[in-house]
């Protein structure tokens, strides 16, 4: 449990900065990381990551997959972090 935090706050830096670098490549037109992987470090923990490289570099704004599935994700951990919280601490 203690490193617990520790994990959330790699995995979300590194959903942040794979948001970073695939922007970077689109604008390059380069290899992209694929869409799955984006996807999958938020469903891992990192959503909030990913929300927040959304939203700073303007990157996949127009993807319903990521506009509507990330915050979804987001909210999907708040409650099994609340029911957690409510049934076991």
């Amino acid at each position: 449990m203690k490193l617990l935090p520790l994990y959330l706050l790699t995995v979300n830096a590194a959903a942040f900065l794979l948001m970073l670098i695939d922007k970077q490549k689109a604008k390059k037109d380069k290899w992209r990381i694929p869409e799955a992987t984006l996807m999958g470090f938020a469903v891992f923990g990192g959503s909030i990551g990913a929300w927040l490289g959304m939203q700073i570099f303007r990157h996949k704004t127009r993807h319903k997959k990521f506009v509507l599935g990330i915050p979804f994700i987001i909210g999907v951990q708040v409650m099994i972090c609340v029911f957690y919280w409510y049934y076991f601490l």
